[in-house]
Order: structure tokens, then sequence, then C-alpha cells
């Protein structure tokens, strides 16, 4: 299998969230920003010793946290936290001291500390989460974008060729149609991928179960995708008198032509991709395997992340992501190893109930 593009956020020790801003933490001029806060905001209320101002400068030093804990995350907003606190008990009496004389104020002090962190946490962790759903977003349209583009583009000239005032044989007509039908077909798996995708997003995916027959599902999936394996040999292993088995027909039968068609794009010419279904103690087992370059060991533990994608043109990156989504919803595992005597292996193992 081709090696695998980790894509990193990571850029020279500062996280880049790629907002349409161009947003990037920045921990030191952040954590300088907070401090300076702290100081001026010590500086206006340093003379003023009542408890209307402390309530007040208790109340004002959270917003450099804030401030810092949005520019440069959750550490930055905690080292000014503690300035903060620090600050903050020079106006408790005896004022002016970081001394604390009774244990109401110091109880005060530690109130406003876990405040400042927790508001510190709070804000850093949405801003992250809400930069990750940005460049997953990002990810989202480039892929789609791109892999939208190359069926289309195809069928346009296919349906473009066919309508011209041209002259075809059979044999050219014929092939201009199972080009609009095997690119209509990629564009259905495509659509089916999204909108699944959304609805693991939503935390929607139930599988709606019933009694399957493990042979006639895989061979369904074979039949679907038959016009890939022209140039890659398929061959089928599926044990003799396989039980019915509790599942989603329609999620499984995606999760098997994901696996066959990601080994499809990762098998070299004249390779030979391998389906197999057996019963081992109580689960069944399902492999899909091909003869390619295999998966680094570094890369097997992400590779069932949204958007980790190999450097192979048309692969969206969202496939496996979705088959690991599937199988979880119904119980089941799926992991990826090599294959004899190279190439890689997907298994996915079910419960039987």
């Amino acid at each position: 299998m081709a090696s695998w593009v980790m894509g990193s956020s990571r850029v020279a020790g500062t996280r880049r969230f790629g907002w349409s801003s161009g947003w990037v933490i920045r921990p030191l001029p952040a954590t300088l920003l907070g401090l300076g806060g702290v100081v001026a905001i010590e500086a206006i209320f340093g003379p003023l010793n009542s408890g209307a101002a402390l309530a007040a400068k208790g109340l004002t030093l959270v917003v450099p946290v804030i401030a810092s804990a949005v520019i440069g995350g959750r550490w930055s907003g905690y080292i000014v936290a503690v300035a903060a606190t620090l600050a903050f008990s020079l106006l408790v009496p005896p004022v002016g001291s970081l001394r604390v004389g009774v244990a109401e104020d110091f109880v005060a002090l530690c109130v406003f500390l876990v405040v400042a962190v927790v508001v510190s946490t709070v804000v850093a962790g949405r801003i992250e989460m809400l930069a990750s759903v940005e460049v997953h977003r990002r990810q989202l349209l480039r892929s789609v974008s791109h892999d939208l583009r190359t069926p289309l583009s195809v069928i346009r000239a296919a349906s473009t060729e066919l309508r011209e005032d041209v002259d075809h044989d059979a044999a050219t007509r014929d092939r201009l149609l199972e080009l609009i039908g095997d690119e209509s077909e990629r564009l259905d798996r495509l659509v089916a991928n999204l909108l699944n995708l959304s609805r693991i997003d939503a935390g929607a995916l139930v599988p709606q179960r019933q009694p399957v027959d493990v042979a006639e599902l895989i061979h369904e999936c074979e039949r679907q995708l038959q016009r890939l394996f022209v140039k890659v040999e398929l061959r089928s292993e599926i044990q003799a008198d396989l039980p019915l088995v509790e599942m989603d027909f329609v999620l499984m039968s995606q999760v098997v032509t994901n696996l066959l068609e990601n080994a499809v794009r990762h098998s070299p010419v004249g390779g030979t991709v391998v389906v197999s279904a057996a019963v081992e103690r109580s689960d069944l087992v399902v492999e899909v395997s091909d003869e390619g370059d295999g998966v680094d060991a570094t890369a097997a533990s992400a590779i069932f992340e949204p958007f980790r994608s190999g450097a192979i043109a048309g692969a969206s990156g969202i496939g496996l992501a979705i088959c690991r989504a599937v199988v979880l919803a119904h119980g089941g595992t799926i992991a990826v190893g090599g294959a004899d005597p190279h190439g890689a292996r997907f298994t996915v193992r079910l419960p039987i109930h």
C-alpha cells in the first residue's frame, strides 16, 4: 500500500488551527500580553483598598486570563491565572503584601485561582474545538471538491461525446456508457460516505440489524465493484455454511466496499486482492488484503482517522474512518496489519449473536 501521508497541524512548534483568518496560537506573546494586563490592572486598583475595589479587581483580573487563553492556549492562561492570583492577593489585607491575614482571605485567593484556571481551560478548550472543526471543514471541502470534479468531468466528457453527431461503433458506445456508469457509481459511493460521515458527527449512526447472509453481502459488493478489477485480480475465500449474522446490511456493505476500493487503489497492476470471511470462536472475521507497499507501523494507529488518506489521487480520507465508526457501532473491531508476503490486511471482527 502506498506510503500514507500523516497530515500534521503543528508548524515549527506552533499549532496552526487553519482558521479563515490564518489564526495561529502564539503562547509567548499571549503570556506577555496577559502579564501586562495584570500589571496594568494592579496599577489601577493598587491605591484602592475598599471592598468594592477588591470585587472589581477580582472581576477585572479575569479579563487578561481569558485573553491569554484565547491567543496563547491553556498554558498561557494558566501562567497568567497564577500571576493574577498573586496580584489579587496584594489587595487582600494586609494590603500591598503577598501575605494573607485570615483564613477567609486565603480561601478567597484559592477560589479566585480555581476560577481563573477553570475559565482558562474552558476558553482554550472551546477555541481548540472550534479550530479543529474548521480544519476538518476545510479538509472535507478540499477532498470532496477534488473527488467530485474527477467523475463529473468524465461523465460530462463521455455524455458530450455520445450527444455529438458522430457515428460511434458499438464497442466505443458501450465503453462510453460504461464510463458513465462507473463514475456514477463512484459518485454514489462518495455521497453515501458523506451522508454517513454527517450521521457519525451527529451521533445518529444506529445500525438497523437484521439476519444477513455474509457471503451474499460480499458477493454483492464484488458485483458493484467488478469494473474496478480490470488490472487487479480479486479472489474470494469465504467459509462454507457461514451462519446468518445480525448486522445492518447497507452499512456493512459500505464497509466491505470501502475496504475493497481502498485495496484496489493501493494494489500494483497484476496484483491480487483477497477478501475472506470465516468464523473464529464466537466472532465473524472478514479480511481484505492487497499486495501493495503496506502501511507504516507509525501510521497504523491513525489510519482510521478522518482525512488520513494515502498519497493517491481520488482518496478522500473518510472511507476508513467510516469503516471504523460502522464496525464500532456493531460492537466489533477493525485493525490493519501486514499481509503475506507483502501488502496490507484489514481485519474486521464482529460478534455473532
